[in-house]
């Protein structure tokens, strides 16, 4: 079960891209709290704002106003007008990240793909258990060409929490994948949310998605139009799209 320690807090975050006539208003006064441990979805059409909110959370991007903060081991930091060094410390350290677009090296194995992130970590997975952890035991030194586009993504699902991050934040990760593949993304997914107790978001816009989520949070037009619990979530292998 979650915890009730809040690890995102966010107040009023607005992000305006342009200016005048074509300025662009991709969150418009967001507020949120996002507790440890929680598997927490972002649901909305595209242009809603998901993006723009995940990157700011994970420190890719700045809001034009409001505050976000973020709490690890019960101390408080702030994201909206840290400085570039904090934020890259933030994102290296603490952060793992899951795009719809894998970004895997095609000259190296599954094992070395992993291994560029933990060679540079403080306290790594080792990239034999990241990989074991999503399934990916035997395909260690298979290269990327020799990976189905699921394996890949599990790949880069291994990378992303070989580092033990405190959270994982995903965005559209099964955006290229059909329905069975995506349920072996989203169950590998699931089980690192887990077995890890990693505080996870997951953008999507595949609404059955949302069910095995603690809470889900639909986006309109940079604001969060409803905000829905989930005491009976269901596991990502009964999932169909």
């Amino acid at each position: 079960m979650p915890s009730p320690d809040p690890v995102f807090v966010a107040q009023g975050l607005t992000k305006v891209y342009g200016e005048g006539a074509t300025a662009v208003h991709a969150l418009r006064g967001v507020d949120l709290v996002i507790v440890r441990g929680e598997f927490v979805v972002l649901l909305g059409a595209s242009g809603s704002g998901k993006s723009t909110l995940l990157n700011i959370l994970g420190g890719l991007d700045s809001a034009t106003s409001g505050t976000a903060r973020w709490t690890h081991q019960g101390t408080t930091h702030e994201l909206t007008g840290a400085r570039d060094a904090e934020l890259t410390r933030y994102r290296r350290e603490h952060v793992g990240f899951v795009f719809q677009f894998y970004n895997l090296i095609p000259s190296l194995t599954a094992r070395e793909n992993v291994a560029l992130v933990t060679d540079l970590a403080e306290d790594p997975m080792t990239p034999e258990d990241a990989l074991a952890l999503v399934g990916l035991g035997e395909r260690l030194d298979h290269f990327v060409s020799q990976l189905s586009g699921g394996e890949q993504q599990r790949v880069a699902i291994a990378r992303a929490i070989s580092k033990k991050p405190a959270v994982l934040l995903c965005d559209e990760p099964t955006g290229a994948l059909d329905c069975a593949t995506g349920v072996m993304v989203l169950q590998a997914i699931e089980r690192v949310n887990h077995e890890l107790g990693t505080t996870t978001v997951v953008i999507t816009h595949n609404a059955p998605i949302a069910a095995m989520a603690d809470r889900v949070l639909r986006l309109a037009d940079g604001r969060i139009v409803d905000v829905q619990a989930n005491p009976h979530k269901v596991a990502a292998s009964t999932l169909s799209w």
